[in-house]
């Protein structure tokens, strides 16, 4: 990545220190050895009921049929995301804001048959995006490119829909909102998967900041949330509260060689109700209709 590059993505010394973590943490075996299962490679969470008869069975197999199972809670988290964008057709273009390594994008396309567009800060990986989609084939209908979700330089009212996956505590919400708004074409849709610390009971807690501090972010508050939406023309249609179907992916990921010391950290949080992990889905309005 050029200097003049660098200049016009990484717009703070915050921005240039997440993109930095990212750039240094290439092989991080959670992301990695996970997508190794099939080449969809996440960087979010899980849901859904856990298989526990995975710890049954040869000890010499038992880390392998744990990475599987993760994986396959990881895949149904990013195939509850897609189903929450409502209709999509093959004309439309879908937008993944803060898109990792690729992985839903590449979902996203097999499903619907439409062209996705990518965006990180990381030019890792937007490389081993690139790279993945093109293993694929699917290279002339999902790209991967080297901007910042909260100016993505796109035009206007360019896509049907859009979504961040545990991409949101890195920005703040009302610049971020701003910019969906302006990306999505009217009646478009937007979809949010992210933990964020309940208001109701004060501030971020113990956990949470130890959720911060790991990943270098700040995570919001449910209430930010909603009216960010709002003063954006941004209008919730459903939101799913996923804190307990996420927990099993934790409790299972806590017992697997993969463990990094923050599933801790995020167990006490969800259990003690200072955070959670909300499904929110969201259409575009103009001003005068709304």
């Amino acid at each position: 990545m050029s200097t003049a590059e660098t200049a016009t993505v990484l717009q703070t010394d915050y921005q240039r220190s997440v993109a930095d973590y990212w750039n240094t943490h290439q092989n991080d075996p959670v992301n990695l050895r996970l997508g190794e299962i099939d080449g969809l490679y996440h960087h979010h969470y899980g849901v859904g009921a856990v298989d526990w008869s995975v710890l049954d069975g040869p000890a010499a197999g038992l880390e392998d049929r744990i990475i599987a199972e993760l994986h396959r809670l990881e895949t149904a988290q990013a195939n509850l995301l897609l189903d929450h964008l409502g209709t999509v057709t093959p004309g439309d273009r879908l937008l993944d804001a803060g898109s990792g390594r690729g992985g839903t994008s590449i979902m996203a396309n097999h499903r619907f048959g439409c062209a996705v567009d990518g965006v990180t800060i990381s030019d890792y990986q937007c490389d081993f995006a690139n790279t993945q989609a093109q293993a694929r084939g699917v290279d002339g209908q999902v790209r991967f490119y080297l901007r910042n979700m909260l100016d993505t330089g796109f035009p206007p009212g360019s896509y049907r829909g859009l979504w961040t996956n545990e991409t949101t505590m890195y920005v703040d919400l009302g610049d971020l909102f701003s910019e969906f708004a302006r990306l999505l074409a009217h009646g478009g849709r937007y979809v949010c998967i992210t933990g964020c610390y309940n208001d109701l009971v004060g501030g971020p807690s113990a956990s949470v900041q130890r959720i911060n501090d790991q990943y270098l972010c700040e995570v919001h508050s449910r209430g930010d949330y909603f009216r960010a939406l709002s003063a954006n023309g941004l209008v919730p249609i459903g939101v799913t509260d996923l804190t307990d179907a996420t927990i099993p992916y934790w409790e299972l990921r806590d017992r697997s060689a993969v463990r990094t010391g923050v599933e801790t950290a995020f167990l006490s949080a969800y259990r003690e109700g200072s955070f959670q992990y909300l499904l929110i889905a969201a259409d575009r309005v103009d001003p005068a209709s709304a």
